[in-house]
C-alpha cells in the first residue's frame, strides 16, 4: 500500500513543487517506486521543473474523466528508475476535480507505488483540498517571514480537520515541517525568521532546512530537480530531508553562517 505525501503551503512562491521534484526524486533514487501528481490544474508547473514538458500527451484531468489511463498518462523519468509524473491539465478548471476521481487514481496508483506525492497549489481552495484529502503525510513549506508562517499555521488546521482521516476519526495526518530560502545572515540581522521562530509558532517537527541558493532556479531553469546536483547546498539539504522522511537520523546543516577560513581572509586582505 502506497504511502500518500503532500507538499503542501498557504503562501505560493514558496518552492513546493521544487520541493515536490526534489523529494520524489530522492525517493526514486533510493529505490522506491515514486509517482508525483500535480494538483495545480491550470497551471502546471511540474513538467518544467522535471524535464518533461514535451512529453506531456494526456493528464491528471484526462484520467479522472477516464479519457485516458494511467499507463498512457504517467510520465516515466529518464534519468531516476522508479520515477514517474502525472502532470496536471493547462486547460481546464479546478472544479474538474472531483472526490470520487481522486480517490479512484490515487487506489488504482497505490496498487503498483511506494509512494504518491501530491504537489498542491497554494491557498485553500479545490486544488488544494483535493491534493490534502487522502494524505497519509504532509510536508508543510514554508519561508521563513511572518506572513508565509501564519498561512502555513492555517493549513496545519485544515490537514487537522479537512482530511478523509480526520473525517473517519482515523491516526492524523503525520506533519513535517520544510523551511525553504534560509539565509543565517539576514537572520542575525533580525531581518528573517530563525528555524526555532518558526518551530515555535507551528509546532511541528522538523523535517529539513533549505539554504537560499541560486542553483535551486538554475536547476528547475534546466528542467533538473535541484536534489541532484550533489554539489549544491540545497540539493545537499533536501537530500538530507528525504533521509529523515525515511527514518535516518541527520544533522540539521546551513543553519550557520558560515565561518570564512584564514586563506579567504588572506585572499581578501591582499586584495
Amino acid at each position: 500500500m502506497a504511502t500518500v505525501i503532500v507538499i503542501t503551503s498557504g503562501k505560493g512562491g514558496v518552492g513546493k513543487t521544487t520541493t515536490s521534484a526534489a523529494i520524489g526524486t530522492g525517493l526514486a533514487m533510493r529505490g522506491c517506486k515514486t509517482v508525483i501528481i500535480d494538483f495545480d490544474v491550470g497551471l502546471r508547473n511540474l513538467d518544467l521543473i522535471m524535464g518533461c514538458e514535451r512529453r506531456v500527451v494526456y493528464d491528471f484531468i484526462n484520467v479522472i474523466r477516464k479519457e485516458s489511463n494511467l499507463n498512457q498518462s504517467m510520465i516515466k523519468d529518464k534519468r531516476v528508475d522508479n520515477l514517474f509524473i502525472l502532470p496536471a491539465s493547462q486547460t481546464r478548471d479546478k472544479d474538474t476535480l472531483d472526490i470520487e476521481g481522486v480517490e479512484r487514481v490515487i487506489t488504482e496508483l497505490s496498487e503498483s507505488f511506494e509512494y504518491i506525492i501530491c504537489d498542491s497549489p497554494a491557498g485553500i481552495e479545490r486544488g488544494a483540498f483535493m491534493a490534502m484529502y487522502f494524505a497519509d503525510e504532509a510536508v508543510v513549506v514554508t519561508n521563513p517571514e511572518v506572513s508565509s508562517v501564519r498561512d502555513s499555521d492555517r493549513i496545519l488546521g485544515l490537514l487537522a480537520s479537512k482530511t478523509s482521516r480526520a473525517e473517519q476519526g482515523r491516526e492524523p495526518v503525520k506533519e513535517h515541517l520544510l523551511l525553504t530560502r534560509y539565509e543565517p545572515s539576514r537572520v542575525e540581522k533580525g531581518e528573517m525568521l530563525s528555524v526555532e521562530d518558526v518551530q515555535d509558532i507551528l509546532a511541528i517537527p522538523l523535517l529539513g532546512v533549505i539554504p537560499e541558493s541560486k542553483d535551486v532556479l538554475q536547476a528547475s531553469n534546466a528542467g533538473n530537480p535541484v536534489i541532484l546536483d550533489n554539489e549544491s547546498k540545497a540539493g545537499q539539504a533536501y537530500d538530507d530531508a528525504v533521509g529523515r522522511l525515511l527514518g535516518e537520523d541527520r544533522l540539521h546543516r546551513f543553519l550557520e553562517v558560515e565561518k570564512k577560513g584564514f586563506f579567504h581572509k588572506l585572499r581578501l586582505f591582499r586584495s
